[in-house]
């Protein structure tokens, strides 16, 4: 009789291959007491490079360790899930496809998930820089931080009262049975920037009564490369932020709407223009022009959503 492994790590890919091994070769170096079995589990989604081979690498490698699972559906969210349907164990951890674990993450990450008085735990992921840090980048900032993926609350451990990230964070999977998964409309899809799918999920856990654990010495390394660092990708990052929070909680009511968007949208719009145009210093400068483009991520958001409402109220008129 085999026995079942106590945790799964699910590790979601798109086109990656080159990034893919290093973190697999993190995660397989992990060290569990015997007495809990673990398991890997990768989930290509769609991939169209050497994913499957470099899975296929590791299997040989680690027979009993690795599971490969295609997800044809595209989008992370539908990965994640896939991976949630396909786990066997009672803990299922998450990473990044470009990331790499220190050595004890998933001890650490895990330790107080097994015995139930926990629902599930967030840990550090510190940036890894493979290029030099723009003068107009601040790391003070949530707005300049949050698109490089960085969480940390620090080295003291203790109760999460919110989200952790998806980069690094574990959940009992019973919590996916009660709560449900990830929502399919949020999180990237193919090279859309759309996100917010990990965070939503947690703050709906939490809303549940559910609670998490901040663990400090469960520690990932997200790499911060060149192209991240472009104002244009932190602008099209906030952007898509600014469309995923409307999706998340939903549109307002009609009244004080223009063109179906709320008119506290556009004050909004308007105040964080002003300051962007005001401020010299420039880092915080460039931090109000992140605000701007968040505003209007939300504006865009609720116009598309009423522009699709009210062609969903023709259509039904019409048959």
């Amino acid at each position: 009789m085999v026995n079942l492994p106590k945790i799964t790590v699910i590790l979601c890919t798109h086109n990656r291959a080159r990034t893919l091994a290093t973190a697999l070769e993190s995660i397989a170096a992990q060290t569990i007491p015997e007495s809990i079995g673990w398991e890997i589990v990768v989930v290509d989604n769609n991939s169209s490079d050497e994913t499957h081979q470099v899975v296929e690498d590791f299997q040989r490698r680690y027979p009993t360790r690795f599971r490969y699972l295609f997800e044809k559906q595209q989008g992370i969210s539908h990965a994640r899930n896939a991976g949630i349907r396909e786990a066997r164990g009672e803990v299922l951890a998450f990473i990044d496809d470009d990331e790499t674990a220190a050595p004890g993450w998933l001890q650490n990450l895990t330790a107080n998930l097994h015995d139930g008085e926990c629902s599930g735990a967030g840990g550090r992921i510190l940036s890894q820089w493979n290029c030099d840090r723009p003068k107009w980048l601040s790391d003070q900032s949530a707005f300049t931080m949050a698109p490089l993926a960085v969480f940390d609350l620090g080295t003291k451990d203790g109760p999460l009262t919110e989200s952790p990230f998806g980069a690094n964070m574990a959940f009992r999977k019973e919590v996916f049975e009660a709560c449900g998964g990830f929502r399919t409309d949020l999180g990237r899809i193919g090279k859309g920037m759309l996100s917010g799918e990990d965070s939503e999920f947690g703050r709906r856990v939490i809303a549940a009564g559910r609670r998490l654990r901040y663990e400090s010495s469960a520690v990932t390394y997200h790499p911060v490369e060149e192209f991240r660092v472009r104002r244009k990708y932190f602008l099209e990052w906030w952007f898509n932020k600014g469309r995923s929070d409307v999706r998340e909680f939903g549109r307002q009511p009609k009244k004080s709407s223009f063109l179906g968007t709320p008119l506290r949208s556009f004050r909004g719009l308007l105040a964080e223009s002003l300051r962007w145009m005001f401020v010299f210093e420039p880092s915080q400068r460039f931090i109000c022009k992140l605000k701007v483009w968040a505003c209007a991520g939300q504006i865009s958001e609720h116009f598309h959503q009423s522009l699709e409402g009210e062609n969903k109220k023709a259509e039904r008129s019409a048959s």
